[in-house]
């Protein structure tokens, strides 16, 4: 058995390279056509050539996911772009559409070939189908359940990877097929465009009363009758490794830093923990206390345990109570000072929690703010991007992510 990958996205550069540095063993990125995030900040070929420099030179993986189902107006220039993409150097493409899976073996046969989820996976024939066809990697449906999936990894081929998400948002239609974006904002979500329509609050209209709007009740905070739950499997390392899914896929490429961060070093601590000793090992709280801190829905399950584990539709809100307040761009030793620049808003005084790839959260006062840009000391750091220096008596590094939670946090907490 091998050990699984850590599977991260990435929605720019910046984030590629956090994911790469907190622990992740490949990435996904959007490239500049075809792919189901067009509002992701989506990477240009330059881009691409960079990004796949930082994760071969620390001996990472990088696929460009190529998703949507295609018209006949994006046939045009795709080999070319399919070329391109593999004369870049890119690990693997992932694609739903089979127009896409023939140009790239016709202009790039040696580029690796993923099939996405959006390709609606649900049995290991199927999956079969595919792998002949020169799919390497099959990225499951995320409405199976662990004894479905148990049932690919007996039936296929060793050479058949496979792939499933195991963390991040869920989506109301089935494997991502969504029309109502479509259908009330002309914004199409199998063309990368979605409106999230399924997050807004809804009412009843009875036709001979059309002013008139009777909520549909389920909670004191709305009603979100197409709102699931974030999926979450930390928890469940184990039954993951042993169903035989290969990839450990996060959702986010519309997420942030802190987001990226955090679910890669949560995940990444849990399955080296298990691989290192199968037979002793035990969930620590800590790795689920970093989940929590990000902007998240409540957590759940999704649909691996079947009837008791399915998607719960209970509410819309986010939880958030941690902001990234800053990120270390240098660190004086000598004069204890750091160099950040702001993410959020941050007082002189205030004791911020300290995000690192290799160690536990811990705390830290930040005394003496001075701004660069204005060559003057401040008691607060509110601009966006701003420049600003503290004494810090706990050494920083590098890419450390300063965290605020909305409670008051005294020096020492934990």
């Amino acid at each position: 058995m091998r050990k699984p990958e850590i599977l991260a996205p990435a929605g720019t550069l910046e984030k590629l390279k956090i994911a790469v540095d907190f622990g992740a063993d490949a990435v996904y990125i959007g490239g500049s056509r075809l792919n189901l995030r067009a509002f992701a900040g989506n990477f240009t070929n330059e881009e691409i050539a960079e990004a796949v420099k930082y994760c071969h030179d620390r001996g990472r993986k990088i696929y460009v996911t190529m998703n949507v189902f295609t018209r006949n107006h994006d046939l045009k220039g795709m080999g070319e772009y399919i070329k391109g993409l593999a004369d870049l150097g890119i690990d693997a493409i992932i694609v739903a559409d089979p127009s896409i899976i023939a140009t790239a073996m016709e202009v790039a046969p040696d580029l690796e070939i993923h099939l996405s989820t959006q390709a609606n996976t649900v049995n290991w024939k199927a999956a079969e189908f595919w792998h002949k066809l020169g799919v390497k990697r099959i990225v499951l449906a995320r409405e199976m359940t662990f004894n479905e999936i148990h049932g690919f990894s007996a039936n296929l081929p060793e050479e058949c990877d496979l792939e499933a998400f195991i963390h991040g948002s869920m989506c109301i239609a089935y494997s991502g097929r969504c029309l109502i974006s479509n259908y009330m904002l002309g914004r199409d979500a199998n063309k990368g465009t979605c409106s999230n329509a399924c997050r807004y609050k809804y009412y009843l209209v009875e036709e001979t009363r059309p002013d008139q709007y009777y909520p549909v009740i389920e909670d004191d905070k709305g009603t979100y009758i197409m709102n699931s739950k974030d999926l979450c499997m930390i928890k469940h390392i184990p039954e993951l490794v042993k169903s035989g899914i290969y990839s450990f896929k996060i959702e986010g490429r519309m997420k942030s830093e802190f987001y990226v961060a955090s679910v890669v070093k949560a995940y990444r601590e849990a399955l080296d923990s298990y691989w290192e000793d199968p037979e002793n090992f035990e969930f620590k709280e800590e790795w689920m206390d970093i989940l929590l801190k990000v902007s998240h829905r409540p957590y759940h399950t999704g649909f691996y345990f079947g009837k008791s584990g399915e998607q719960n539709y209970d509410e819309s809100s986010y939880i958030r109570d941690y902001d990234i307040v800053g990120m270390v761009k240098e660190y004086d030793e000598e004069t204890k000072t750091a160099t950040i620049l702001q993410k959020n808003r941050v007082f002189e005084g205030d004791v911020v929690e300290v995000l690192r790839a290799d160690c536990s959260y811990f705390a830290v006062e930040l005394k003496d703010m001075y701004d660069v840009e204005k060559d003057v000391k401040t008691n607060v750091a509110n601009r966006a991007q701003m420049i600003f220096k503290v004494k810090v008596d706990t050494p920083l590094k590098v890419n450390d992510m300063l965290v605020k939670g909305k409670k008051t946090l005294e020096l020492g907490d934990k």
